[in-house]
Order: C-alpha cells, then structure tokens, then sequence
C-alpha cells in the first residue's frame, strides 16, 4: 500500500516537471522584442504553467503524506488546468490560423496586409492608446537598427541589393520602411526620397525618415508585428499542445494509481476488521 502511494506521489511529481516546458515558453515570448511590447500571451502561459507546478507538488505531498482531502484538490485542480492548457492552445491556434505574406513588384521580401488577420488579434491592437504604446515600445527596440547594420555589412547598401534581400523580417518589412506601393526612392533601408505625387493611402502619408516615427504608425507595421507574433505564436502553441496531451496522460496514470491505492488501502482495513 506504501509503495502505491510512493508511486501516485511520483506520477504527481512528473505532472509538476511537465509545467517546466509551459513555464519556458512564456519566458521565451517575453525575451521577444515584440511580444514584450504587445504582452498578451506570455503571461497566461506563465501564469498556467506556475499553477501546474504548483498543483503538482500539492498532489505529489499529498500522495506521499497521504492526506485525501489534498489529492482530491490536486485531481480537481489539474483537471481543470489541463482543460485550461488544452483550451489556451487551440485558441492560440485558432486566432493565428489567417496569415498574410504578398510579393511586391521587384522585391525578394514580402508585404503584409492587416486585413488578413483575425478580427481579435487586430483589435488587440486597437484598444485605446494601445498602439501608441506597443509603437513607442517598438521604436526603442533594435529591430530597425539592425536591420542597417545587417545591410551595411552585406551586399544590401544598394537599392539592388535591398531588394533583392529576402531575409527581412515581418516587423523590419513593416516598420522599417515604406510600402512599396508608395513609391519611394531608396537611399539607405531606413531613409526614403518621397515621390512627387504620393499616393493616397494613410501608410504613404505616416512614412518618416525620423528614427523615432519611421512607419511605425503605419497599416504595415502593425500587420508585420502580427505576422511575427503569429511565428512566435505557432511556436509556444506547439509546447502547449503536446504539454497538455502529456498532462492529460500522466493525469489518467495518476487517477488509476490514486484508485488502486484507494481500493488497496480498503481490502487491507476489510481484512483487519475480518481478523
């Protein structure tokens, strides 16, 4: 019977070791330069993976004190948080299921249209004041600077050789430059000549040569942004989606193990009382 319980506290340990993987991607998100400006998923999966850990080492003690009442909170509880993992995964797969990525005339990198993402995403971005933030947070980040200096120590210094740069990122593509459609002439891939007639779109108008404004009010910018938190995204939604498959194995494990040790305990007080 001891070692019943010895091997439900150890199935409740390794359902605390599974929150490493869930607590690390949350921590990767929020090194990421722009999901520590947008900060909409890193915390939940933060916060979820703290709460596995913490579930399971409640389960894992109760097991190994034997104290019911707690191994029943840790079923409940981790019950509940694997529903939470599960749910937290296909709705981040859900809303990064649209993504965007045109070729522009004459360019080797893409373009990004903010139409193409889902309605929540985008209007994660248009809460009130929000985008003043995330722009702010973006403009003090290096994404536009190295893209200067990733240029200038390859062969994209020239307009020939910037537009044939296929390694620009979504974010760089989007903020770091106007959109092609605007027409402006390349000088460096962070300084444009305006053309004498621009065209009539907001994104053409919001084109700086400021390091601080750049196209960060752009349409552009906040379509690029989505599209590398969609990368990002797709990433940790990998780890929660075979974490919460793991937990949900190592949760039934456990259930059947607790059961034994419950009817193990039951037959040995039946045959105390029958002797």
């Amino acid at each position: 019977m001891a070692l019943n319980y010895l091997a439900v506290a150890a199935i409740n340990f390794a359902a605390a070791l599974l929150s490493i993987p869930v607590i690390a991607a949350g921590i990767w998100l929020s090194t990421q330069p722009d999901n520590a400006c947008v900060q909409i998923l890193q915390w939940p999966v933060i916060a979820l993976g703290v709460a596995v850990l913490a579930a399971g080492l409640a389960g894992s003690a109760g097991a190994f004190w034997r104290l019911p009442w707690l191994l029943l909170a840790y079923l409940v509880a981790m019950l509940a948080l694997v529903l939470a993992l599960a749910g937290l995964a296909a709705f981040v797969f859900a809303v990064t299921a649209s993504s965007s990525g045109r070729p522009a005339p004459g360019r080797a990198f893409l373009e990004y249209d903010l139409d193409d993402y889902s309605g929540w995403l985008r209007a994660r971005l248009d809460a009130p004041g929000r985008w003043d933030r995330v722009k702010t947070c973006l403009a003090a980040t290096p994404t536009c600077s190295d893209l200067n200096q990733t240029a200038a120590a390859g062969d994209a210094a020239t307009a020939q050789g910037f537009f044939a740069a296929a390694w620009l990122s979504p974010l760089q593509s989007g903020c770091c430059k106007p959109p092609t459609r605007c027409g402006y002439t390349f000088v460096t891939p962070t300084y444009w000549i305006s053309p004498v007639s621009p065209a009539a779109d907001p994104d053409c108008a919001a084109w700086s040569n400021e390091e601080a404004k750049f196209c960060y009010s752009c349409a552009s910018c906040k379509a690029g942004l989505l599209q590398n938190l969609r990368g990002e995204w797709r990433r940790a939604d990998i780890i929660l989606a075979v974490d919460a498959a793991a937990l949900l194995a190592v949760y039934a494990v456990g259930c059947y193990a607790f059961r034994t040790a419950k009817t193990d305990e039951l037959f040995r007080r039946y045959r105390q009382g029958y002797t």
